[in-house]
């Protein structure tokens, strides 16, 4: 998957690469979702497909600089989510005690074991902002964040209009991206972090 051809990549990458958030803005939103796909299928789960797709672009953005260097960004991100992703089912095999070969798909170079992974520390940051919400306005966005419930649905539980919903979900994500950011955060993580991944 690339990006449209009116999008020039390489300038794309080279304004990434020098701190421009819009740019890599630019970069997440066309390739976050289409990646989310594709590691959900991996996976079979919502819940480590996001956390992959995003783990993945917050290391990309921390080593931004070296975006100068990639040709074709788009393959470059699914061979990071792919290696991310047989190093979790790895872990998960492990832990349940199961022996299970993915060795082969790991190789000692751009082993994501070996990086470090920040996110918690992020996903932690938001968690707090999270719970600085109204309450009515805590229950929605929870219900849509976490518990992956439609719009719909979560107005008729609450016996709220579907505008009523989408006003609440606005309002909190603009309140937890402003108070990540004061933290001085970069908004281009609070971005990664904030935005649901959607499997169809």
């Amino acid at each position: 998957m690339a990006l449209p051809p009116h999008i020039n990549e390489s300038t794309i990458l080279l304004d990434a690469a020098a701190g421009n958030e819009r740019a890599f803005a630019t970069l997440f939103y066309w390739y976050y979702q289409e990646l989310g796909r594709f590691v959900g299928k991996m996976t079979d789960s919502q819940e480590l497909a996001e956390e992959i797709v995003q783990d993945a672009f917050v290391k990309i953005w921390l080593r931004r600089e070296t975006l100068a260097q990639i040709d074709n960004f788009g393959a470059y991100l699914f061979t990071i989510c792919k290696h991310d992703t047989f190093a979790a089912l790895k872990k998960i095999a492990a832990e349940k005690v199961l022996r299970v070969d993915l060795e082969k798909h790991l190789t000692e170079e751009n082993d994501p074991s070996q990086w470090d992974k920040p996110t918690d520390e992020y996903r932690a940051l938001i968690a707090e902002a999270v719970a600085k919400l109204p309450a009515q306005q805590q229950k929605v966005y929870m219900m849509s964040r976490y518990d992956r419930l439609k719009y719909e649905e979560i107005a008729h539980q609450l016996n709220l209009s579907v505008v009523t919903v989408k006003k609440h979900i606005q309002l909190a994500v603009q309140f937890i991206r402003k108070d990540v950011a004061a933290r001085k955060i970069s908004s281009g993580i609070v971005l990664i972090l904030t935005t649901p991944l959607i499997l169809k």
